[in-house]
């Protein structure tokens, strides 16, 4: 009885969810035993020997292609290599891309170096340790004219024998050899020529007809199936398969399995996304891991802080998790469109990197700094705008503010800081297999974070190092900035005195405020020379906030001895 219902099981299907579900293998047979009973019996004999060697012409056209496909993936694994130094790496890939367009099991594709050494073997079967055909080695070798170092040849390998075609890639100097298997190639034929020989059927002409138009309809939605697959891999993405006007069968609860899990797996990359660095998904999406490992990269960091966050926090108390929420949806947007990713976000501190996509990234990556430095003073503005007008409804409709709420008030009024710097960091994930996070680790972080400092000093909007300076001057030719120097400091921790620059869009420079900066500039050069009295009557020609703290140092008019243009920065 047992057997019985698992033999109904397989024939009729099972019902899920109250619906039975029809194998399609039994709609296939149905459809075909209802037209074999209808057609007739002939004795036409397809005699397939007389097309075989029209199909080894055609398959060798079909090696030819996929030897481009090849040839092209290759030379661009050559790049890769070249920028990573990674040779074996890159030979595995090109094997790993070969198995992926392999359409049988003996399928080959060798890259062989002028000694016969085989470097790249691409193989579903056991994989030949030397290429020991040495009359094929040497018709293949690339000669004098261009024409050698292509064609097509059959030779020996494995004791099996194997028609293909070669190619020469000059980038790796080695022959690229895409192959089949004779025997393999064959054994289609030699299969369907052995039933032909046994049974013959011959549909006529009519019934294969409308068989042909119900299968292509039964299986319609195998291919809408496949189709969106292939899609989904190519865009390197997943989604839902629409299986709208789809019958009860397994083909269509295949579609909705897979649009399940396509749900679950969407769900998980989504919260995996907001969790993690744009370029951490991306090659775990492409290495189907993540790595516990980083390198020292040239990186530009970018340090932002809230300023009065305590006064803020006991002001607010659990309320200012929103407007930090609302301060940093704006500001981690900006930085992601600058080809920015998150280094950090601890409480009112913000940390971001820049450089790490690519070549194109790391030229303009202090300057996207920048630009994000001053697009994130815009977000704390516009902030402050719209409390602004909050505020002015209230006392509109009260008349006044209540001293709660004139505190909470000042307390909304978000100011931030901003200090970048760049140099040679670790870049990497660290931590173990069951918890991990991606970091940045170096001297440049910190130089960042003392930088944004340096705000509270000199009021200016955005603080930068010499290396962005020369950074953004050397690779952004039409950066639309001009770099006023603002001090020379030796910050907490260091020894040495580092020069601190304004970065100011020249667009926002005002005939006044270019005259500040002149007489800022000329009261700067004379504060370095140790002559304080001139240097505080050009500093009092100034209305930069910057000014003020360099009449406050050369107000007595007297430098210190052994005086070198250096002050220490005594706080972090």
């Amino acid at each position: 009885m047992q057997w019985l219902r698992n033999s109904a099981r397989v024939v009729f299907g099972a019902r899920i969810g109250g619906v039975r579900i029809f194998p399609i293998a039994t709609k296939i047979v149905l459809v075909y035993v209802l037209f074999i009973l209808l057609s007739n019996f002939s004795s036409h004999y397809i005699s397939l020997m007389l097309y075989r060697s029209e199909l080894v012409k055609q398959a060798r056209q079909l090696l030819v292609r996929d030897l481009k496909d090849a040839y092209t993936f290759a030379n661009t694994q050559y790049e890769i290599f070249h920028f990573s130094g990674n040779r074996d790496q890159a030979l595995r890939r090109i094997e790993e891309k070969a198995l992926l367009d392999f359409k049988h099991r003996k399928s080959l594709l060798l890259g062989l170096a002028r000694d016969g050494r085989i470097e790249i073997n691409a193989a579903r079967t056991a994989k030949p340790a030397a290429f020991t055909d040495a009359a094929a080695l040497a018709a293949m070798r690339p000669g004098q004219a261009a024409t050698e170092n292509e064609g097509f040849i059959s030779f020996s390998l494995g004791g099996e024998k194997y028609f293909g075609v070669y190619k020469h890639n000059p980038s790796w100097d080695m022959l690229l050899v895409r192959a089949e298997e004779f025997g393999e190639f064959n054994e289609d034929s030699n299969r369907i020529f052995r039933t032909i020989s046994v049974l013959i059927v011959v549909i006529t002409i009519a019934c294969a007809a409308i068989g042909v138009f119900i299968i292509n309809y039964v299986l319609r939605f195998v291919r809408l199936i496949t189709a969106d697959i292939m899609r989904m891999t190519r865009e390197h993405r997943i989604g839902l398969i629409d299986m709208h006007g789809s019958q009860a069968d397994d083909v269509t609860f295949m579609g909705m399995a897979f649009n399940s899990l396509a749900g679950i797996i969407g769900t998980m990359m989504n919260i995996f996304q907001k969790f993690t660095n744009k370029d951490i998904v991306l090659k775990a999406y492409e290495e189907k891991r993540v790595r516990l490992e980083g390198s020292r990269r040239e990186l530009t960091c970018l340090f932002s802080d809230i300023k009065s966050f305590t006064y803020m926090t006991e002001v607010l108390g659990t309320d200012i998790i929103t407007l930090l929420n609302l301060h940093y949806t704006s500001a981690i947007g900006i930085i992601l469109r600058n080809d920015g990713i998150i280094g950090s976000i601890i409480g009112d501190a913000l940390l971001a990197v820049y450089g790490v996509f690519g070549e194109e990234s790391a030229r303009m990556k202090s300057y996207q700094a920048v630009v994000s430095g001053y697009k994130t003073h815009e977000v704390a503005a516009e902030i402050r705008a719209k409390m602004q007008r909050i505020r002015d409804d209230i006392v509109e409709k009260n008349g006044k503010l209540t001293p709660l709420e004139e505190k909470v008030y000042k307390a909304v009024l978000i100011e931030v800081g901003v200090g970048i710097d760049g140099g040679h960091v670790f870049y990497g994930n660290i931590g173990s297999y069951e918890r991990m996070t991606n970091t940045v680790i170096g001297d440049t972080v910190n130089s960042a974070s003392r930088l944004e400092g340096l705000n509270r000093v000199y009021h200016a909007p955005v603080i930068c190092s010499e290396y962005v300076v020369n950074d953004i001057k050397a690779n952004v030719p039409d950066h639309g900035l001009e770099f006023f120097e603002l001090d020379l400091v030796k910050v907490k921790g260091k020894t040495e005195g580092k020069r601190v620059f304004w970065p100011i869009f020249k667009k926002d420079i005002t005939p006044a405020m270019r005259a500040d900066l002149r007489h800022y500039s000329a009261g700067l050069k004379l504060y370095y020379a140790g002559k304080w009295k001139q240097a505080h009557a050009r500093f009092r020609q100034c209305s930069l906030p910057a000014a003020a703290v360099f009449l406050e140092r050369t107000g007595h008019g007297t430098c210190p001895k052994n005086w070198k243009g250096i002050w220490t920065m005594e706080t972090k």
